[in-house]
């Protein structure tokens, strides 16, 4: 999970990596609020509740997009239980000076299509499709990659720098 994290980040010494946390979220939009809760309690236990209202906005805008757009419509085989491939998980992994959220979905299409950061006067106040442009301002970088081996769809993650 972490090594094509790594691929799109500034070099990071393994051994100052002081924590990593992961839960799975179930298909419904419920799971934001689980989501955010999780990231209250394990940012807490990290000693980082003032980065919480910045995290959470971004956890709760990449959760938002898994769920909307890269779950199947009926993401249920017969017999009810959701596969474990076709899971959405939230990842939070910290080290001494940086924080990655992580989310983890069964669609391999790029998020968000043709997002540009740009805003124009004619789209700054639709009401959807401005959750990649927030995890953009409020993040320091972003972005995602396809997963390899058993695991089909991609990651998309959130970096955020943390002071000393």
């Amino acid at each position: 999970m972490l090594e094509p994290l790594r691929q799109g980040l500034p070099p990071v010494d393994p051994t100052a990596v002081s924590g990593s946390a992961s839960c799975a979220l179930p298909a419904r939009f419920e799971a934001v609020r689980g989501a955010r809760s999780f990231t209250r309690s394990t940012l807490s236990q990290w000693g980082l509740d003032e980065r919480f209202d910045d995290v959470a906005l971004v956890v709760s805008e990449l959760v938002t997009n898994a769920l909307r757009h890269a779950l199947p419509d009926d993401p249920r085989p017969c017999g009810g239980e959701q596969p474990e491939s076709a899971a959405v998980r939230l990842h939070l992994m910290r080290w001494s000076t940086r924080l990655v959220c992580a989310v983890r979905d069964p669609s391999e299409d790029r998020p968000g299509g043709s997002f540009a950061p740009e805003r124009t006067d004619e789209n700054c106040d639709l009401e959807s499709g401005r959750g990649l442009f927030l995890v953009d301002s409020y993040s320091d970088s972003w972005g995602w990659h396809p997963l390899a081996g058993r695991l089909t769809g991609k990651v998309v993650w959130a970096l955020f720098l943390l002071r000393d």
